[in-house]
């Protein structure tokens, strides 16, 4: 791959591929339509091997049928850096409907741009029509977010409305050449982020593209290109334009890996995070070293966890994420109004998870045992009893005595409790101290069995 970088063809067209990039995202016509760099199969590391079956079926397929196939985006670029792709995405100048006709398991799905999926056993190939450059008929709101995009185009054009240059690399299957309208081969060399176009024009499309470029700098470890950087801190409050429901699937992305410390630092820095997680902002800024210390340890325990290949679980995650406002709110409702303390922690649970809502959609799937990890906290703080044998049958007990040790790890005063737990799950349920059984106020108060009346002509005075 070294031999093409060094080319002169190859510093030319990066120079002419620049000077188009600051006319994007006008119409490319017929006059300013260029020739694209063309890397050999010899000068690339990209191999038919590292592709997954299915993606060559489709590719292959769709060659035959005639119309072009390409690999192109996160596939390629992941490849070139010597990293294994989760899926493959391919572009072609096939219509969805002409895809959908050559395979019977593909499905068309979105509202903004159609997209062909295809699956194979468990795979599913996303195949991607080329995209037509923007213009006056994309219909936009008032900060600019682009709201529909059914509009088709041809391999350049397609090329120049991805969104980083290193996304922009297409493989081509006919002759297994990388094709590169953008400098996304030069970028890859030079180990830069760089936005294809005006990048606050490019953020104000698709406010997402900001949290896609933290998470994409993090894997390669790549710079962001400053130009591209510059105007994130400003269009941060654009994501609250962005349905909750698709903020949820990044969150996931950024904060389920193997870099999720070092993207809550990026998304901190950028004040992304604050538009991402109102409740914990404000948190933060009370008590940010603490705040700030218990979040990067749940972060970098999921990262640990995500590198061992051991499941991660985004109930969990999002439990710690939130426990400082659910914890504060219950402190408050447990000293303002004399809520019993698991009492004011529920409704603080509902609460907080219902503001949550409003920014980053969390499916009940993943809320639900977020909140009982919460509700489970008192109990784990006083095992008095026979509860605790009951308690170690619970089926969250496991999650419920890992975020007890993750608090103890952030300075909470529940290191005894703890370890009580720890010997208590080894057999050994010694009584706890009485000093570390008072840290949460009181308890639910036990229900009195009411005695059943018997039954028959003795029970009750007969009328006379």
């Amino acid at each position: 791959m070294g031999a093409c970088f060094e080319a002169a063809q190859g510093r030319v067209l990066y120079a002419r591929i620049s000077r188009l990039q600051a006319l994007f995202p006008q119409q490319q016509t017929q006059d300013s339509a260029i020739e694209p760099l063309r890397i050999p199969r010899a000068e690339h590391n990209i191999s038919r091997s590292d592709i997954s079956p299915a993606t060559l079926k489709v590719l292959y397929t769709l060659k035959d049928a005639g119309y072009e196939a390409y690999i192109v985006g996160g596939g390629v670029r992941d490849l070139l850096a010597g990293l294994h792709p989760k899926d493959f995405d391919v572009a072609t100048n096939a219509r969805p409907e002409e895809v959908k006709r050559l395979f019977r398991s593909c499905r068309l799905v979105g509202r903004r741009f159609l997209i062909a999926h295809v699956r194979f056993g468990d795979e599913i190939v996303e195949v991607t029509t080329f995209r037509g450059p923007i213009g006056d008929s994309h219909d936009r709101d008032e900060t600019g977010r682009i709201l529909s995009d059914n509009v088709y185009g041809s391999l350049e054009e397609d090329a120049f409305r991805r969104d980083f240059t290193i996304n922009g690399l297409y493989y081509d299957i006919r002759d297994f050449s990388i094709v590169d309208y953008v400098g996304g081969m030069e970028d890859m060399r030079r180990r830069t982020l760089r936005l294809i176009g005006d990048p606050e024009l490019r953020y104000r499309e698709d406010p997402v593209r900001m949290l896609r470029a933290i998470r994409i700098g993090n894997k390669m470890d790549f710079r962001l290109d400053p130009a591209s950087a510059e105007p994130v801190k400003r269009l941060a409050h654009l994501l609250r334009e962005i349905p909750p429901a698709r903020l949820f699937d990044e969150v996931l992305k950024l904060l389920l890996s193997k870099d999720a410390v070092e993207n809550f630092r990026a998304l901190h820095w950028f004040g992304l995070w604050d538009e991402l997680f109102p409740d914990l902002g404000a948190h933060h800024e009370i008590a940010p070293e603490q705040t700030r210390a218990f979040v990067e340890a749940a972060l970098a325990n999921t990262a640990e966890r995500v590198q061992q290949d051991q499941p991660v679980s985004p109930s969990f995650l999002f439990a710690a994420l939130l426990w400082a406002p659910v914890r504060a709110r219950a402190e408050d409702l447990a000293r303002g109004e004399d809520h019993p303390s698991f009492v004011a922690l529920a409704q603080a649970s509902e609460e907080v998870m219902a503001r949550q809502g409003l920014r980053v959609a969390i499916p009940k799937r993943f809320s639900m045992p977020a909140k009982e990890i919460w509700t489970l906290q008192p109990r784990l703080e006083q095992p008095r009893g026979n509860r605790p044998q009951r308690l170690l049958t619970h089926p969250r007990f496991r999650a419920g005595y890992d975020f007890l040790l993750l608090r103890a790890q952030g300075g909470e005063p529940v290191q005894a409790q703890a370890e009580w737990w720890t010997q208590a799950q080894a057999g050994a349920m010694a009584p706890l101290p009485a000093a570390a059984a008072g840290v949460v106020a009181e308890e639910a108060p036990r229900k009195r069995r009411r005695r059943r009346r018997r039954r028959g002509g003795g029970a009750v005075p007969q009328a006379e």
